[in-house]
């Protein structure tokens, strides 16, 4: 049967879309072969990188068992006054990260670097990333070290830490320093389970080793020595978005929660560090004001930098929390020796 010239075109546009749609689905295959390929590239590259690391990784600190785990604890100084550090959420290393605070102020005192479970070369927990949890964890281990009266200096979420700490353990803690320390009222936004899931597959096929690459070095033109720089780069590696911090994103906004029905004591010593031009928000150094506003002893020293203010005005910190312990002293001095005359 002979075709129309009408029926002849419609056969060729016919053989036209299959040709094109054939073409398609072979770039389609190719396209996800490709990325399949690039996605076991990442994953291998990761697991043979992870494991060399493991390798090159220096201990440091002592660990502590807490609560069946864990704990990684550094011990450094000598002074008769202690100091006990905490570190901001995320921190690969706080033994590593505080180096240049912990340099000016081990002249002076003790100083006690806490890992909590999650951070540094401490384990992993399932328990509950909460306030409650994480300040018994800690107190726990200081327990352990017969580390009993101290100084509490806590940078960033470590502020909403804190503030349950000190209220738990008043007769431990003898004074609070704030290193842009978080504050109640500024909450986190609200994360679940639904939103940390894709992070863990992110994580596990090993794109936050690639994310990290391709991230600006955040220790770069600091005051860090190579050695250091490349035990954080290996902890950076490891602990980031481990199950345990991503737990901790998880609790956070209903530990600020917790944190707004509470107060710092009046008669507690506090000295807070506070980054002068917030990002963010312009709310930042007067949320702080407002939380030392019924304190008997207190000081707020605005500096100029970005959140982690220790790595770059290690030395001006350690000088103001000097001078600040320094009038503490001699207003205690003060009083007992006016007590004496009477």
């Amino acid at each position: 049967m002979k075709l129309t010239q009408l029926e002849i075109k419609e056969k060729r546009s016919r053989s036209k879309i299959k040709k094109a749609l054939f073409i398609l689905l072979k770039i389609i295959t190719v396209l996800v072969m490709l990325l399949v390929l690039f996605v076991v590239i990442v994953y291998t590259v990761n697991k043979i990188s992870s494991n060399a690391e493991q390798k090159r990784m220096e201990p440091y600190g002592q660990h502590v068992s807490v609560d069946g785990k864990l704990m990684n604890i550094s011990v450094q100084g000598e002074g008769e006054e202690t100091i006990v550090l905490l570190p901001g959420f995320g921190n690969p290393s706080p033994y590593h990260d505080f180096k240049p605070l912990v340099r000016e102020l081990t002249p002076y005192y003790r100083v006690v670097v806490v890992e909590p479970f999650g951070y540094g070369l401490s384990d992993q927990t399932d328990k509950e990333r909460s306030t409650a949890n994480i300040v018994s964890e800690i107190h726990e281990a200081l327990q352990s070290l017969q580390i009993d009266r101290y100084i509490l200096m806590g940078h960033s979420i470590s502020g909403i830490y804190s503030l349950d700490y000190v209220n738990q353990y008043p007769d431990e803690v003898s004074a609070f320093v704030g290193l842009d320390s978080s504050v109640p009222a500024l909450s986190e936004q609200k994360i679940d389970s639904s939103m940390t899931a894709p992070v863990k597959w992110f994580r596990n096929l090993g794109f936050a080793r690639l994310q990290i690459k391709l991230e600006a070095d955040p220790y770069d033109g600091l005051a860090y020595d190579e050695k250091t720089k490349e035990q954080l780069s290996i902890l950076i590696r490891k602990n980031r978005f481990n199950n345990t911090q991503l737990n901790e994103a998880e609790s956070m906004f209903d530990n600020f929660l917790t944190a707004q029905t509470q107060a710092l004591p009046a008669d507690l010593p506090v000295l807070l560090f506070v980054q002068a031009n917030h990002p963010a928000t312009d709310q930042w150094v007067p949320e702080h004001e407002k939380q030392i506003k019924d304190s008997a002893n207190a000081e707020l020293v605005l500096v100029e930098g970005d959140h982690y203010l220790y790595r770059t005005h290690s030395k001006e910190i350690a000088e103001s929390f000097r001078g600040f312990m320094a009038e503490l002293g001699n207003g205690a001095a003060f009083i007992d020796s006016a007590a004496g005359n009477h």
